[in-house]
């Protein structure tokens, strides 16, 4: 009974770590073609607007202050996408 008890907490630690991995890997950030970029929880598409997708970590290997090709937005509530710098809710 001893043995047990430890290998099940072990195992709880396991699934609660795997749950929260598969949790965040929804996550993505996204750039429209004048080069604004923002975080998205999903993935969706807009008629007539051309969105390139990156991995979450994306967003740690870019040099924001010096990079003149994109522009970090700030996060929105609700679906929509930035338009030359202007949040177009939808």
């Amino acid at each position: 009974m001893k043995t047990k008890l430890p290998v099940a907490a072990i195992a709880a630690v396991i699934g609660i770590g795997a749950l929260a991995t598969a949790g965040a890997a929804s996550a993505r950030i996204v750039c429209n073609a004048e080069g604004d970029c923002w975080h998205v929880d999903n993935r969706v598409v807009y008629p007539h607007v051309v969105l390139r997708s990156h991995p979450d970590d994306w967003y740690f290997h870019q040099h924001w202050d010096s990079d003149r090709e994109h522009h970090w937005r700030d996060y929105h509530e609700g679906r929509g996408y930035y338009e030359h710098g202007v949040w177009v809710p939808r």
